[in-house]
C-alpha cells in the first residue's frame, strides 16, 4: 500500500538516528506539535526502538521502519508478518525482485508501506563498482524502481537527485521516499547524493527524510521549522 500524505508534516520524516530510546523520546518531546512521523533504524531497534516504535504509533504518530530486510523468501516474509503487527506505516527492503515479491505478499490486505531501497544515498559510482556493479546510481536505481513497480511495492527509497527519473517510472501513486536531505548550506556529512528539500520535493519526492540538520541541531524545533518552512515555499 502506498502512503498518501496530504500535510507537509506527514511528509516530513524524522531520523531518530540517537544512541538510546530515552535520548529519542526527548528528541520527541523537542519537535512534539511539529514533526509526527518517525523513522528509526538500526541503530536504535538495537537499542530498545521496537518497543519505542509501538509507543509512538499508541501515541498517533506514524513510523518508518527503516531495517532494509534481505533473506530468503520465507524468512523475510515472515518478517513482514510480524512488522505488520507493529503498526507501523512503512517498512524498508533490498529491491530485489524475489525479496519484494514475497514482502508484497505477506503485507497484503494491511496498510503496512513497504519501499524498496534502490542505492543507498552513500554510494557513488566509484563505491557501485567496488561492490561489482557495471551500472551507474542513476541506471541501478532505475531498474530497480521498475522492479519494486512491477512487484507490487508500495514505494521506493532513491536519492532525490533519481526522484525525478523514479516518479516517471512508478506513476503518481507510489511513494518516493528521499533521504540525504540537507538545507541549504548544510553540511553533507557521509552522504555523497544529497538535494535541498525544496527541490527534492520539485523533483517528484513523497516523503523526505531528515536526521542529523534536525536532531543535532542546537534547537531541533528551530531547525525542524525551516525545513517546514522551505518545504511550503516549494
Amino acid at each position: 500500500m502506498a502512503a498518501a500524505p496530504d500535510r507537509l508534516a506527514d511528509r516530513l520524516i524524522v531520523g531518530l538516528d540517537l544512541p538510546s530510546v530515552v535520548e529519542a523520546e526527548r528528541a520527541v518531546r523537542d519537535l512534539d506539535g511539529l514533526a509526527s512521523f518517525y523513522k528509526i533504524g538500526y541503530r536504535l531497534v538495537f537499542a530498545g526502538g521496537l518497543e519505542l516504535a509501538r509507543d509512538l504509533v499508541a501515541d498517533g504518530k506514524r513510523v518508518f521502519l527503516d531495517m532494509k530486510l534481505l533473506d530468503i523468501d520465507n524468512t523475510v516474509a515472515e518478517g513482514v508478518e510480524s512488522v505488520v503487527r507493529t503498526g507501523v506505516s512503512m517498512l524498508t527492503l533490498h529491491a530485489y525482485p524475489k525479496t519484494m515479491r514475497a514482502a508484497v505478499a505477506a503485507a497484503r490486505g494491511s496498510d503496512l508501506t513497504l519501499l524498496g531501497v534502490t542505492v543507498l544515498t552513500s554510494m557513488d559510482e566509484a563505491d557501485l563498482r567496488e561492490a561489482g556493479y557495471a551500472d551507474t546510481p542513476a541506471a541501478l536505481v532505475a531498474r530497480r524502481a521498475r522492479q519494486a513497480r512491477d512487484a507490487g511495492m508500495g514505494g521506493i527509497v532513491c536519492s532525490a537527485a533519481e526522484a525525478s527519473a523514479v516518479r516517471v517510472i512508478v506513476g503518481p501513486d507510489m511513494a518516493v521516499v528521499t533521504p540525504g536531505i540537507r538545507p541549504a548550506g548544510a553540511a553533507h556529512g557521509d552522504q555523497k547524493r544529497v538535494m535541498t528539500p525544496a527541490d527534492a520535493l520539485a523533483a517528484g519526492a513523497s516523503h523526505l527524510v531528515v536526521a542529523r540538520p534536525i536532531i543535532a541541531a542546537p534547537d531541533r524545533r528551530a531547525a525542524a521549522a525551516a525545513i517546514l518552512a522551505e518545504m511550503a515555499a516549494a
